[in-house]
């Protein structure tokens, strides 16, 4: 959705990137809230697929 940013949040890694994506169909997190259509994600938490 665009490019990445850098995170500034007290607890990310040192270069860690935040991404916006856009999910294939709506996602619900944990808590149960959601629907969502897109996040901004750590990019700890992405990985690619094979």
């Amino acid at each position: 959705m665009g490019a990445p940013e850098p995170n500034e949040h007290a607890q990310a890694l040192d270069g860690e990137l935040l991404y916006w994506v856009t999910f294939d169909t709506p996602q619900y997190d944990t808590g149960g809230d959601g629907p969502y259509r897109k996040a901004q994600i750590w990019g700890r938490y992405l990985r690619t697929e094979l």
